[in-house]
């Protein structure tokens, strides 16, 4: 009993968190939610080319540098085809999602400027129905088309700094693939 009252606090302030969270996601429309789906599957991708570049790719690379220094011959044309076809799966296999990675990174500021549009719209809307003379309801509008706009901005520069990073660690690690795998006869 004395060890959940210790944690209770901890749970009340993710519950805290968790509420703020919410009010944050609701002041910035459904674009805003639309855009931590876009986000969420993006950073999934990225954590599981992660996964494959450091646990996966590893053991693949060893077993293809083993079996290339076990050849007995390694210049004839079958040699080098073999070698050509081993660069070609790690290609596709380490360059597979970094596109769709990049194409999701690309979404998120436009959907922060659908965002903003939506917003405008709305403050617009209020504007029309009910003048200019009431703020508060006009504070709305522009809460539901700043924040897609800040969370978008915020979500693609921190996408194209890891997908920048992703690419470079897939760019070198084929490289030294490739190195590994060249005529040692």
């Amino acid at each position: 009993m004395d060890s959940f009252i210790a944690i209770l606090p901890d749970i009340i302030a993710g519950n805290q968190w968790l509420a703020s969270f919410n009010s944050f996601m609701q002041q910035g429309g459904q674009l805003l939610w639309w855009l931590f789906g876009v986000v969420a599957v993006c950073w999934l991708l990225m954590i599981e080319r992660l996964i494959y570049l450091f646990v996966e790719f590893p053991k693949q690379r060893k077993r293809w540098i083993q079996a290339w220094h076990e050849r007995h011959e390694q210049h004839s044309w079958y040699a080098r085809s073999i070698r050509e076809g081993w660069l070609a799966q790690a290609h596709a296999k380490l360059y597979q999602n970094v596109p769709i990675i990049k194409v999701l990174v690309a979404i998120c500021p436009m959907l922060g400027l659908l965002g903003t549009v939506t917003g405008m719209i709305s403050v617009f809307d209020v504007m029309a129905q009910q003048g200019s003379s009431n703020p508060k309801l006009m504070a709305s509008g522009i809460s539901l088309a700043t924040l897609p706009t800040m969370g978008g901005m915020v979500a693609a520069l921190f996408g194209m700094f890891c997908h920048a990073r992703l690419l470079k660690a897939c760019q070198v690690r084929e490289i030294k693939l490739e190195k590994s795998l060249r005529s040692q006869r």
